[in-house]
């Protein structure tokens, strides 16, 4: 009867120490979406971001895409983001798709630009840089090691 006492008191401090760590892992791991303005940019293609994916200035997330959908006139795909109202993004700035390495997720990296304006709620970060797969790098190697086709 012992034996079962101990068995159950060691089972249950597992179990809290489990939940604690998860707990831990959420509050740490900045899963949740953010909430502030919302803002757009155009790509002719995305490679892979998804809803949820971070939106990062020199590496700090400060945001979250919140919707992908694609510009029935130009075929470009439209990113929409939600930025932290305590960020503010100049209206020069440049949106770029990023990878987390090889395996990792995409995320959408802004460079901030230098103009003294803002951009605004609704605003449309209008310079962007598309995504570079790795084939597509792969293949820029490939042709400028063989001599550029020539």
């Amino acid at each position: 009867m012992k034996k079962n006492a101990v068995e159950t008191i060691l089972g249950a401090v597992v179990l809290v120490t489990a939940l604690v760590f998860l707990v831990f892992a959420l509050n740490t791991a900045q899963v949740r979406s953010v909430d502030g303005y919302k803002v757009t940019a155009a790509f002719f293609k995305v490679g892979g971001l998804t809803n949820g994916s971070d939106v990062r200035i020199n590496g700090i997330k400060v945001g979250t895409v919140n919707d992908l959908s694609i510009d029935a006139g130009t075929y470009d795909a439209v990113v929409s983001m939600s930025v932290r109202p305590d960020v503010k993004i100049p209206a020069d700035s440049v949106a770029a798709i990023g990878s987390a390495g090889i395996i990792g997720g995409k995320f959408v990296s802004i460079q901030p630009g230098g103009a003294k304006e803002y951009l605004a709620d609704g605003g449309k970060i209008a310079r962007t840089k598309d995504f570079k797969s790795l084939e597509d790098q792969v293949g820029e190697i490939i042709f400028l090691a063989t001599g550029g086709g020539g």
